[in-house]
């Protein structure tokens, strides 16, 4: 049996998730049966991350396969949130999966909005965008199209970053991102 963590968000880029633990093979999936949206998870966020709860849509992201160890990092990172166990019949992706193999989603019910206290990050979009190019442009797009909450309170922080799991990005990066934006649905 694999264990694996299905990473919709910051977690689909290599270094931000390096920064909590190692995982072994990841792989492009999209899980249908997920709505993903930017919101408020609890006190302890200073900003609003991304969301995923059970919903009529699809998501994009990556598996991650991890250990049982490395199962329990994540965990910590992704504290206010609840694990769910994904059918492997919602996912498709390259990766062979059998119904003995754990996939595991990070889902939060009934987040808040984000707010002007609790904004939007640029720095976390630009981590998520930046692993989303990791895979391909056309992957960056889905998740642009099928993350919702575009229209909330946003704070660029580019200069001075405040999201605690930036890694990985660069100015160079800035101007695809940029681009990737003008196609957020309005």
């Amino acid at each position: 049996m694999a264990i694996y963590i299905f990473g919709y968000g910051s977690l689909m880029n290599s270094s931000s998730r390096q920064l909590t633990g190692q995982t072994g093979l990841t792989c492009p999936a999209v899980v249908e049966g997920l709505t993903r949206t930017w919101g408020m998870v609890d006190d302890s966020y200073q900003a609003s991350p991304l969301v995923a709860q059970i919903g009529d849509g699809i998501v994009n992201g990556v598996l991650l396969n991890v250990s049982t160890e490395g199962l329990a990092q994540f965990d910590r990172r992704e504290r206010g949130y609840h694990r769910l166990r994904l059918s492997a019949a919602n996912i498709d992706t390259e990766l062979p999966l059998s119904d003995k193999d754990a996939v595991w989603v990070y889902v939060k019910n009934q987040p808040m909005p984000p707010s002007y206290e609790r904004p939007i990050l640029q720095t976390y979009i630009d981590t998520v965008l930046t692993g989303c190019l990791e895979v391909s442009e056309a992957f960056a797009q889905l998740f642009v199209k099928h993350t919702y909450g575009w229209e909330y309170p946003l704070e660029n922080d580019r200069h001075a970053p405040k999201y605690e799991n930036y890694a990985g990005i660069h100015p160079q990066h800035w101007p695809k991102i940029d681009q990737l934006l003008t196609q957020v649905p309005v």
